[in-house]
C-alpha cells in the first residue's frame, strides 16, 4: 500500500498521543469540508482519503484498541458523509465540533 503520509506511516504515527492522532485526523476532515464547500470536489477527495489513511494508522495502534469501537464508528460515518447518502445526518459543524475537543486536548497535552 502506498501510504500519502509516508512519515507517518513509518511509524512516526504511533508515537503521538491519541489526542494528537484524533486531532490531525480533524485538520484533514477540515481541509475535506473547506474544499466540499469550495465545489473542488478532486481536492476534497484527496483531503478525505487522507482523513481515512490516518484513521487507519490510528486502528491499527495497539493504544487504540480500547477505542476501537469509537473508530470504527467515525471511520463510517464520515464515509457516509462525504461519499454516500448522509443517512446519519452529519454535518459540516457536527464533524467541526467533534473534532474541536481533540485540538484543545493535545493543545492541554491531556
Amino acid at each position: 500500500m502506498e501510504y500519502q503520509h509516508k512519515n507517518l506511516a513509518g511509524g512516526e504515527w504511533q508515537k503521538l498521543s491519541f489526542f494528537e492522532q484524533m486531532a490531525n485526523i480533524g485538520s484533514e476532515v477540515e481541509r475535506a469540508i473547506k474544499w466540499k464547500n469550495k465545489n473542488n470536489a478532486e481536492y476534497g477527495r484527496l483531503a478525505f482519503e487522507r482523513a481515512l489513511e490516518l484513521i487507519d494508522l490510528t486502528i491499527e495502534n495497539e493504544k487504540s484498541k480500547s477505542r476501537l469501537k469509537e473508530l470504527l464508528r467515525v471511520r463510517e460515518m464520515l464515509a457516509d458523509y462525504f461519499v454516500f447518502a448522509n443517512e446519519y445526518k452529519s454535518t459540516d459543524k457536527s464533524w467541526q465540533n467533534y473534532f474541536y475537543v481533540f485540538n484543545f486536548a493535545a493543545r492541554i497535552n491531556l
